[in-house]
């Protein structure tokens, strides 16, 4: 479909995000209407259930394309978010070819891959059945996460996978595997990012790259990762709350 979120993220347009991890579908409001190409809807960590995702969906989903991360590559968790409407997905700590394959298998339906069929929301409760199933395959983003040094290892093999439309980069999780939590600056941590961004970019697979704050992701930017994550919904909370205080205490 020309000017979808798949099309663009494919075509390695910038596309601009940000997290939402609080269960509410106001928050998710605020930040569309702040301008934000897309959001990250994060069902793997905090609070977001079900019921939570549907309710950010319905607010805002008409409007604004929302790429949900689930818990794992689960199957259920995978048809799930999309018969609820999500514009795609995110899977956690995809480090094998096979994993990728699974990723893809889930989320396609027939013939690329084999996802269950049900009435959900996507699909209209059934109204819109036809139409949605015949535009999914084409729509729906399907963006693994490179979090693990067996996915540096499996690179190559994981972006070759067919519906593989982006790869995420998650470097904490990263540095962990490597024994060094949050030493993202770590030599053996930035060879490993090199590995995935060379590997990336020599295939012209898009790239994308979470930060909390513009200075995280600028040098990501500047090196050509497209899919761009900034900033966290309550980080926006809290440090809007103390500039505010401090400032209040200082006069």
């Amino acid at each position: 479909m020309p000017g979808s979120f798949r099309t663009r993220l494919r075509n390695r347009e910038r596309l601009l995000g940000t997290m939402v991890t609080l269960p509410t579908a106001s928050t998710a409001e605020i930040l569309a209407d702040a301008g934000f190409d897309w959001l990250f809807i994060d069902g793997e960590h905090g609070a977001l259930e079900t019921s939570d995702v549907l309710g950010i969906l319905q607010a805002v989903g008409h409007r604004i394309a929302c790429i949900v991360r689930v818990p794992a590559c689960d199957e259920v968790a995978i048809k799930k978010v999309l018969d609820l409407g999500a514009a795609g997905i995110i899977v956690p700590q995809v480090n094998t070819a096979e994993q990728a394959a699974d990723v893809v298998r889930f989320a396609r339906y027939s013939p690329e891959g084999g996802r269950g069929v049900g009435l959900a929301r996507a699909h209209g409760y059934g109204f819109r059945f036809a139409d949605y199933v015949a535009r999914a395959n084409a729509e729906v983003s399907v963006i693994v996460q490179a979090e693990h040094r067996l996915a540096v290892d499996n690179i190559g093999s994981i972006i070759s996978v067919p519906g593989v439309d982006a790869v995420l980069l998650g470097p904490y999780d990263l540095s962990a595997s490597y024994g060094k939590m949050g030493q993202i600056s770590d030599p053996e941590v930035l060879l490993g990012i090199d590995r995935i961004t060379q590997t990336c970019q020599a295939a012209q697979m898009p790239l994308g790259y979470f930060g909390i704050s513009f200075d995280a992701v600028k040098p990501w930017m500047d090196r050509g990762y497209s899919l761009i994550v900034a900033g966290v919904d309550v980080l926006f909370l809290g440090n809007g709350a103390r500039r505010m205080l401090k400032d209040l205490q200082e006069n």
